[in-house]
């Protein structure tokens, strides 16, 4: 299994930063390459909730349901696929100053064995990698822009 840590720092409290990233319908505008992220429960946040999304950048599509396994309000939000391509993620908040947030986040991915395995992992990491970059830069800017606008 392959993990990826990264932690960033953004000008919000803790409470805005986590309501955000709680939102899923917020997941398509900040986390770069999710094309759908859907959920299949009533349930839409938290221990219990399901979802179904696709991550596109091209040349890799990859789709995936995962369920809610972890959730503390204003601490931890996590997830684990139940179908799909297999990944894990696990989202930590803290404050970072009066009126900032640092936001921790482990994704682990899984690809399957053999030659198949191999490819796929030449040709996602760099992908993954440039995710990353991308989705911190834009969370960190919407969840900036939200904060500002209900000040």
């Amino acid at each position: 299994m392959v993990v990826i840590h990264h932690e960033a720092s953004c000008a919000a409290p803790v409470d805005v930063t986590f309501a955000y990233l709680d939102d899923y319908r917020n997941a398509t505008k900040w986390m770069f390459g999710l094309s759908r992220f859907e959920p299949t429960t009533d349930v839409v946040r938290g221990v219990g909730a399901v979802f179904e999304g696709t991550f596109a950048v091209k040349p890799i599509s990859l789709s995936s349901t995962i369920a809610g396994t972890g959730w503390e309000e204003n601490a931890l939000i996590a997830f684990e696929s139940v179908n799909g391509f297999k990944n894990a993620s696990t989202w930590r908040f803290a404050a970072d100053g009066p009126q900032r947030t640092l936001v921790t986040v482990d994704f682990h991915y899984e690809l399957p064995g053999g030659l198949a395995g191999k490819l796929l992992g030449r040709g996602l990491e760099p992908v993954i990698a440039m995710t990353i970059r991308h989705s911190e830069a834009a969370l960190r800017k919407q969840v900036e822009e939200h904060y500002a606008a209900t000040r």
